[in-house]
């Protein structure tokens, strides 16, 4: 792939970002481009190092703040007519009330897997607390002269604590899905901004 190719291909990909960082962009990989054929290694072979487009698009499209895209995509590319005003407006009762169950749904969505990710950290540490006071009650039994009891007891606490320590992992593994699951969204509805700016 030639630079103007690579370049066209990426100023199409990030059409839905605000122009000012899109020529920023392409000036910058441009430039990168342009470095990389100073040093001696050929056209393609400079385009092959930066990497392929689409990547260099989900980078630029991960590191933009959502609200720039937002601010780009609800900026008109031209002016309103008084009849499409007028159907936006008698529109609304109908477009705001979807618009605002399904933000109503993604947020419970959202609060659901956090707290179901925060009872999982609740159960862990029912886990060790149980874990430790079953070993201290066995100790006290114990010193107390039942020894059956106190060795039930620590054995109890033992098999509490080998749970708090799987059940660790599996909460530090539920958590970490979360949050990348949670970056995941947040690229994808970016995309979508873009892309569907760019299509217009």
């Amino acid at each position: 792939m030639t630079k103007y190719e690579f370049l066209q291909r990426l100023r199409e990909g990030l059409a839905g970002l605000p122009q000012n960082d899109v020529e920023e962009r392409v000036a910058f990989y441009s430039e990168m481009i342009d470095d990389l054929v100073e040093d001696g290694i050929s056209e393609e072979d400079a385009v092959t190092r930066v990497g392929p487009v689409e990547r260099v698009v989900r980078q630029t499209v991960a590191e933009t703040p959502f609200a720039k895209i937002v601010k780009e995509r609800v900026r008109p590319r031209r002016q309103l007519r008084a009849w499409e005003i007028i159907i936006i407006v008698l529109g609304s009762p109908i477009w705001l009330s979807l618009l605002l169950v399904a933000a109503a749904l993604l947020l419970t969505v959202y609060i659901i897997l956090w707290a179901f990710i925060v009872s999982l950290w609740a159960i862990e540490v029912s886990l060790v607390a149980g874990a430790v006071a079953s070993v201290v009650a066995g100790v006290f039994y114990a010193a107390q002269g039942t020894v059956i009891q106190g060795m039930a007891l620590v054995g109890v606490g033992l098999v509490l604590a080998g749970l708090a320590i799987l059940g660790f992992f599996l909460c530090f593994l539920a958590g970490k899905g979360a949050v990348l699951l949670t970056v995941k969204i947040a690229q994808w509805v970016k995309s979508l901004f873009v892309k569907g700016r760019s299509e217009q």
